[in-house]
């Protein structure tokens, strides 16, 4: 790609480790060139693997005015907050999850449609509706374990949010499948699409956008499949990011 403004006119947006620094907060530079990019017309929709309870105060923080993606892209809302989307685990998955997390030991977290259960889970798993499992260890050897069961179910859309973790949703459910949702809401394509993160979860938009952004704090395998690298999310590396790709000053 040359090294050039992009026809941009929309901007999707990871949190953790993107727009988001340490301290879970975003930084006044970061909300201005957001703002910049929504004076100039561009839709800055936030794509996350949180869920809407842990994400829309930011959105509504910065007064965004477009869709908001949660857990993944297992679920869009518009910018009233309603429901556009919804994708679920089935039960009997995350119970076998849930288990498989017991057996090793691990970590775990999971969201279902109302809720977010880390360390323990509720006595009646199949009461709820799902959207996403996780797992987190420092050791490697067992989350090659449970990567590679995961793998030999055949069903799951497997990722990470940090080197330590496994993030589980449904198949063929992702970040950039609900960014072209979200396009064809608003009359655009894919080639008007500048996508940032840093994790795997945010692979799949950071390949399918027009300009693919990893941070400069992101995992290397994120790094080799984007077009263009920015600073860290210390550094304002959205901000950067979108100065060079998309604003027109």
């Amino acid at each position: 790609m040359r090294m050039e403004k992009q026809n941009i006119k929309l901007v999707a947006l990871d949190m953790d480790g993107t727009l988001l620094n340490k301290a879970g907060e975003i930084s006044e530079e970061n909300r201005r060139a957001i703002k910049e990019a929504e004076n100039q017309g561009v839709f800055v929709v936030l794509s996350t693997g949180r869920s809407y309870a842990t994400c829309s105060d930011f959105a509504k923080s910065m007064e965004l005015q477009s869709y908001l993606i949660t857990v993944n892209g297992s679920e869009i809302y518009d910018n009233q907050g309603k429901l556009v989307e919804r994708n679920i685990v089935d039960s009997d998955s995350i119970q076998w999850m849930w288990e498989l997390s017991q057996k090793h030991g691990t970590h775990f977290w999971a969201i279902s449609c109302d809720n977010i259960y880390r360390a323990e889970m509720p006595e009646k798993i199949h009461d709820s509706q799902w959207l996403k499992f996780g797992f987190d260890t420092d050791d490697e050897s067992i989350r090659k374990i449970i990567m590679d069961e995961l793998v030999s179910k055949g069903n799951f859309e497997i990722s990470n949010s940090s080197p330590t973790n496994i993030e589980v949703n449904a198949m063929g459910v992702n970040k950039a499948k609900a960014i072209k949702l979200v396009c064809s809401l608003l009359d655009i394509t894919m080639e008007n699409v500048m996508a940032v993160g840093d994790s795997l979860n945010d692979l799949a938009m950071i390949s399918e956008a027009k300009v693919g952004v990893a941070m400069g704090n992101a995992q290397e395998i994120v790094k080799e499949k984007a077009d263009w690298i920015t600073a860290t999310n210390e550094e304002d590396g959205v901000a950067k990011a979108i100065r060079k790709w998309v604003l027109s000053n």
